[in-house]
C-alpha cells in the first residue's frame, strides 16, 4: 500500500513548500524500535562524545543559519528577523545543554546522615532511552529544541514529530543532525497529523515531551497514561504585564508592544494583557499607542512581523476582538478591520471586561488588552486571574522582584519582557493550564533522566539494627541518640 502524503504551504502565497509522508502507527513503532538501538550506542559515547557531536550540530546550525531562517520564514510565515532571532536563541540552548550535561547529571556523593555513617551514598541521572517530542508550529526550532537538545545531551535518542504546518523545518533539523551523527538514527523525524502524534504517545517511548494547546495536551496525557509513559507538557498561556507607579514607562511600552506583537503574537510567552496602575495609566497608554501606530505586519520584509501561520488562529483573533468591542471595549489601535488574512495589524484594546474571551482565553495574535487598576495588588490579583500560568512581566524600579514572586507563573521577567528566552540556565515551564515539567537549564537536563540512587555499605554498622539478629541494647541506643539529636534546635 502506498504511503499517504500531505503538503505544507507558505502562509503568504499558498505555494506548496514540500510533500511529506503521513506516518501511521506501524511506521511510528518502527522508528521507535530503531531509536532503541541508537539510544544504546548514543549513551555509550559518554558525556564527552555526545558533547562533541552536539557541538558539531550547533556548528551546522550556525553555519547554515541563513538557509534555515529562510525555510522557517517560508513555511511558518514569520519575518526574516523573527526567524533569525529564533535560531540565535536555539543555538545558545543547544550549546548550553551540551556544555553542562556532565556537570549536572554525573554521579556525585551524598552525606549519609547520622543513622548510617558506615554507608557511602551516591546519586546519578541516567537517560530514559527513547524520548518522543511533539513540537508546535509557532517556534518550529526553538521550542522543540528545548526538549530535543536536552534529551540528547542527557543520553537519549529522540523521535520528533513536528507540526503538520512546519514539517520541512523538522526534516531539515534531522538531516543536519545526521551529517554529524551518521552512524545511528539518534534523531528521527516522523510527519503527519494528530493521529501520528497519538501513535507516538502510545508507541512505548520512555518519555514524551509535548508542546501545544491545553486541550490537546490533555489528550496526549490520556494516551500516555495507557502505558504509564511520563510526560512533560508545555501548553498555552495568557501572559500578563504589571506596570507599577514607579515603572520606566518608555521601557514598559516598548516591552508590551514587542511582547504582544513579535512573531505575529503567536507566542505562548507573549504579552496578551497589561495591568497598569492608575497614576501612570494615561501616560503609559499614550506611549504605547504612539509606538504601536509605527508597527505593521507584512511579508517579504515589508512589515515588522509576518503572517499568521494558520487560518484557524485568525478566526480566534476575530472572535476575541469582535466580542470585546461588542461588550464595550475601546479600540485604542486597530480593531476588527485590522484582520486582513493572512496578516493581522496590531490591535490594542482598553476597557475589556475581565470575563471576556480576550482576557481569559489565549488569543495567540498581535493583540493586547490594557486595563487600569488602582494599585499593584489589584494588578497582581488580575494577572493571576486566569487558569494559565506560563510567563509574565513586571515593571517597577523598586519592587520588581517582590511583585515577580507573587505572580502565578513559571517564569517572570522584571523590567523587561521575554528575557528568560535568552538565558539557557533558567528552567522553563508553567503551572495550571499551562502544563508542568521543565525544559532548559539543569532542571531541563534532569527532566529527561531517571534519578538513580545507590547506598553502599562500606564497613559493618556500629549499631546493627537492620537485621532480625539485632539486640535490644543496639535499638535502644539508636533511639536514644536520635531523640537526643531531634530535640536540638
Amino acid at each position: 500500500m502506498a504511503t499517504a502524503m500531505f503538503s505544507s504551504y507558505e502562509p503568504v502565497s499558498g505555494k506548496v513548500v514540500g510533500e511529506f509522508p503521513v506516518h501511521d502507527a506501524d511506521a511510528v513503532d518502527a522508528a521507535v524500535s530503531r531509536a532503541r538501538v541508537a539510544a544504546t550506542w548514543w549513551r555509550e559515547l559518554g558525556f564527552a562524545g555526545r558533547r562533541d557531536r552536539l557541538r558539531g550540530f550547533s556548528a551546522q546550525l550556525a553555519k547554515r543559519l541563513p538557509e534555515l531562517a529562510a525555510l522557517i520564514a517560508q513555511e511558518n510565515g514569520k519575518s526574516d528577523d523573527d526567524a533569525r532571532l529564533e535560531l540565535v536563541v536555539s543555538i545558545d540552548q543547544l550549546r548550553w545543554a551540551a556544555a553542562h550535561a556532565e556537570r549536572t547529571l554525573r554521579r556525585r556523593s551524598l552525606a549519609p546522615g547520622i543513622l548510617l555513617p558506615n554507608t557511602a551514598a551516591s546519586v546519578e541521572y541516567q537517560p530514559y532511552g527513547v524520548v518522543g517530542v511533539i513540537g508546535p508550529w509557532n517556534y518550529p526550532v526553538f521550542t522543540p529544541m528545548g526538549s530535543i537538545a536536552y534529551a540528547l545531551a542527557a543520553g537519549n535518542a529522540v523521535v520528533f514529530k513536528p507540526s503538520e504546518y512546519t514539517p520541512a523545518v523538522g526534516r531539515w533539523l534531522a538531516e543536519a543532525f545526521a551529517k554529524v551523527v551518521p552512524e545511528q538514527p539518534v534523531l528521527q523525524v516522523i510527519t503527519g497529523y494528530g493521529e501520528t502524534g497519538a501513535a507516538l504517545a502510545r508507541s512505548g517511548v520512555d518519555k514524551l515531551a509535548f508542546t501545544g494547546s491545553t486541550a490537546t495536551g490533555k489528550r496526549v496525557m490520556a494516551a500516555c497514561a495507557e502505558t504509564l509513559t511520563p510526560v512533560v507538557i508545555e501548553c498555552g498561556g495568557k501572559d500578563a504585564m504589571v506596570v507599577a507607579e514607579d515603572a520606566d514607562l518608555d521601557a514598559a511600552a516598548d516591552a508590551a508592544l514587542f511582547g504582544g506583537c513579535f512573531n505575529s503574537g503567536q507566542s505562548c510567552v507573549g504579552i496578551e494583557r497589561a495591568y497598569v496602575v492608575e497614576s501612570v495609566y494615561d501616560d503609559f497608554v499614550s506611549r504605547l499607542v504612539e509606538r504601536a501606530r509605527e508597527v505593521h505586519a507584512g511579508g517579504n520584509g515589508a512589515g515588522r512581523y509576518g503572517a499568521m501561520t494558520t487560518p484557524e488562529q485568525i478566526d480566534i483573533i476575530r472572535r476575541h476582538v469582535e466580542d470585546a468591542v461588542a461588550r464595550g471595549a475601546q479600540a485604542l489601535v486597530g480593531g476588527p478591520e485590522s484582520i486582513r488574512p493572512p496578516f493581522v495589524e496590531p490591535i490594542i484594546l482598553a476597557d475589556v471586561p475581565e470575563d471576556a474571551a480576550a482576557v481569559q482565553e489565549e488569543t495567540f495574535g498581535p493583540t493586547l488588552t490594557v486595563t487600569r487598576v488602582s494599585d499593584v495588588d489589584s494588578a497582581i490579583e488580575r494577572a493571576n486571574g486566569t487558569p494559565y500560568g506560563l510567563a509574565g512581566s513586571v515593571f517597577s524600579r523598586e519592587r520588581g522582584e517582590e511583585l515577580a514572586r507573587r505572580m502565578r507563573a513559571g517564569v517572570v521577567s522584571v523590567n523587561a519582557a521575554l528575557t528568560f528566552m535568552g538565558v539557557p540556565a533558567l528552567p522553563f515551564g508553567g503551572v495550571g493550564d499551562s502544563g508542568f515539567g521543565r525544559i532548559h537549564g539543569a532542571d531541563g537536563l534532569r527532566e529527561f533522566t531517571r534519578t538513580h540512587a545507590v547506598a553502599r555499605q562500606r564497613v559493618a554498622p556500629p549499631l546493627a539494627v537492620m537485621t532480625f539478629r539485632r539486640t535490644d541494647r543496639a535499638l535502644r541506643t539508636l533511639v536514644a541518640g536520635v531523640r537526643l539529636v531531634g530535640r536540638r534546635r
